[in-house]
């Protein structure tokens, strides 16, 4: 068996010089022992993946609510497709895998119920009260919420895996500067942390495009009007592929053409900015990017799916009555707060009674917030 040691000795030769190096980690907030036979970025991963927060991912919606069919994509199956797109592309960068992967299991579990509709209820109802992102409720959770350790609060984990999470960006994540203070606001995030914010676009693009397929919300023929699509319509559309297998094909080669142009990119980038340490990879602009054609391409097929899928009148209405279930619960739980359970209410002194309301909802899944608001104002309904 190899010890830990030798595993991140082993990364010291294996992985390029860019990389982050669990032997060279920045540490974790409470010394613990090293293991004795995982690198520290693989104890990271293991943490997070047994914590509470990850195992709700899969009761979590990412388009659409977790009842409508067990088909579509969860939370937890996005993370998990986020995670495969970026070891994919770590292996091809010579990055830490697994450094990549602690991240992509962490960078989705401050999520509330209901997606983004969820979100946005729970910030404008904290707009005043130090408001609500997503990135920042994650690091909140694996720093302070999560309670699995008789020695501390949270999951104590690396500062590289605490970094790529509050420093998760795409079209959906912004984090600003004022969440950033603790973790070198002015300074580029590790190439594994960048790896995830275009693997967790892949994904999304990718398999929103399918749910929405398979829903019914939208159709191959509307989708001719992507360039992106119907490049690959046109190569893979034979006589010998029914419709369901021309979708599958499609969309694998969708993520795999993506992943080849963001490795292709990057390492030219590499390269002509002479990247050779990881300090380098910080003072430097971003690095894990798709090229410029493959850019326009996607942000193309972002608008088709925001136009008809994201605004999709059947969607639009799940939204609503997602953003009526949260702000409800979160003015009841205000009005008589002991309506919480006693592990949250031990809390209303350090952190305020708005926060751990906000707390609480956050960490729902989309059935138990359904089933709360049943118990809350349905009259015969079994507490």
């Amino acid at each position: 068996m190899l010890s830990g040691e030798q595993l991140e000795n082993e990364e010291l030769t294996r992985l390029a010089p860019y990389a982050c190096f669990s032997a060279e980690t920045q540490g974790r907030e409470f010394t613990i022992p090293h293991s004795k036979y995982r690198t520290e970025f693989q104890r990271d991963r293991d943490r997070i993946l047994h914590s509470q927060a990850f195992r709700k991912l899969e009761y979590k919606t990412q388009v659409f609510v977790n009842h409508e069919a067990d088909y579509y994509r969860t939370r937890l199956t996005h993370t998990l497709e986020v995670a495969s797109i970026g070891r994919s592309i770590a292996k091809s960068l010579k990055a830490n895998e697994d450094l990549t992967e602690a991240i992509a299991f962490a960078h989705d579990i401050g999520h509330t119920p209901f997606g983004h509709a969820g979100e946005m209820a729970l910030h404008d109802i904290m707009d005043n009260s130090g408001g609500f992102e997503h990135n920042s409720q994650s690091l909140r959770i694996v720093e302070y919420l999560e309670d699995r350790y008789v020695e501390y609060k949270g999951l104590n984990l690396t500062y590289e895996v605490r970094e790529g999470i509050i420093k998760h960006h795409t079209a959906y994540d912004s984090p600003d500067n004022a969440m950033l203070k603790d973790y070198q606001p002015n300074k580029s995030a590790s190439i594994e942390a960048q790896i995830i914010n275009v693997a967790d676009e892949i994904a999304y693009n990718s398999h929103d495009l399918d749910d929405g397929i398979e829903s019914g919300l939208i159709n191959i023929k509307q989708l001719l009007e992507v360039p992106l699509f119907k490049e690959f319509y046109d190569k893979l559309n034979t006589n010998n592929l029914c419709d369901k297998h021309l979708r599958y094909a499609i969309v694998k080669e969708l993520i795999g053409s993506q992943i080849f142009d963001v490795v292709k990119t990057t390492l030219e980038n590499i390269k002509e900015l002479n990247v050779k340490s990881l300090d380098d990879v910080r003072n430097a602009a971003l690095l894990v990017n798709a090229s410029k054609e493959m850019q326009v391409k996607n942000n193309k097929l972002k608008s088709f799916l925001f136009d008809n899928l994201y605004s999709h009148y059947k969607v639009l209405k799940m939204q609503h009555k997602a953003e009526r279930y949260i702000r409800e619960l979160f003015t009841v739980y205000e009005k008589d707060i002991r309506q919480l359970p006693p592990s949250y209410l031990d809390r209303v002194k350090s952190d305020g009674k708005k926060r751990v309301i906000c707390d609480y909802i956050a960490g729902m899944t989309d059935r138990f917030a359904q089933e709360e608001y049943m118990r809350l104002f349905l009259p015969y309904e079994k507490m």
